[in-house]
């Protein structure tokens, strides 16, 4: 009987012991599950309230700022903060992005940005077209085209790309006639036919629109004329939607060769192609600026 009595308590004793350490196991997985949860949590609140990286991009005054500008809201929902860093001239915006101070620019066609690299030993790349902007002749001292005289004088930008741009929407309007194929890389020496015996002036392309006062016309960048307050409305000529200018001069986001692809410049590029953008542009500019998405 004793020994019965010793057997039962030494059972109950066991069962007691496995009991606690079921309650100990349970509790300590209790204590995991909220502490996992807690760390989620805090995890998901950190995301949500993180600070904005910076994405800093250079660009011309108009209308490449504007439409940065424009772009910043919808940055910002993708975790950016733009800093825009305007420039007047088409150098200076390259040589920061080469040497780091920029991740970004934005005022230039791929044909300038190419010679550009030629030029200057520089590996620049275009992460996507954003836009295009119609080059205008605009009137200086003659008023229109048909009242031009011989010998008149002509103002057009003087960097390789953008010149041939210029004597194309000449040639188009029958002002001259330049050497068959040249296209995009037209210079002054291919022209073959000058009935008016135009006096083309090259000039810093910034600077072209400042010269109408002293030439009878000028073929200006679109941004240029933008600065200028020309509108495209008054210009006596401007390219047109389909051609080779238009299409080939279409203004991209440039970046360092290897940062294409970056989640910065994936963002940058999604925000500037948004319906919020796009609206920007056709409301702002009236046609002056094309969007090209």
């Amino acid at each position: 009987m004793k020994k019965r009595i010793l057997l039962a308590l030494g059972l109950a004793s066991l069962l007691a012991l496995a009991g606690c350490g079921k309650k100990a196991a349970d509790t300590k997985t209790s204590s995991e599950s909220a502490s996992q949860s807690v760390s989620e949590s805090s995890s998901e609140s950190a995301a949500a309230t993180g600070e904005l990286k910076t994405i800093t991009v250079g660009a011309s005054p108009a209308p490449h700022a504007e439409i940065l500008e424009a772009a910043k809201p919808v940055l910002k929902e993708e975790g950016y903060d733009l800093k825009i860093v305007e420039y007047n001239d088409y150098i200076q915006p390259n040589v920061a992005l080469e040497s780091g101070e920029l991740d970004a620019n934005y005022f230039q066609h791929y044909p300038y940005l190419e010679n550009f690299n030629k030029e200057h030993g520089t590996k620049l790349d275009s992460a996507g077209a954003i836009h295009y902007e119609p080059f205008g002749i605009y009137a200086g001292k003659t008023k229109s085209l048909d009242a031009l005289k011989d010998g008149a004088k002509v103002s057009v930008p003087n960097d390789a790309t953008n010149e041939a741009r210029a004597l194309l929407l000449l040639e188009a309007n029958g002002l001259l006639k330049l050497k068959e194929g040249v296209g995009i890389n037209a210079t002054k020496q291919d022209i073959v036919e000058n009935p008016k015996n135009l006096d083309i002036q090259e000039i810093e392309a910034a600077q072209v629109a400042r010269t109408l006062s002293d030439v009878d016309i000028a073929v200006v960048n679109g941004n240029y004329a933008i600065q200028a307050g020309l509108k495209v409305s008054d210009a006596l000529a401007i390219e047109d939607a389909k051609s080779i200018a238009a299409t080939t001069y279409a203004n991209i986001i440039a970046v360092r060769d290897g940062d294409q692809k970056s989640d910065a410049t994936l963002a940058l590029i999604k925000a500037l192609e948004s319906d919020t953008v796009k609206k920007f542009i056709e409301t702002k500019y009236n046609g002056a600026v094309v969007p090209m998405f």
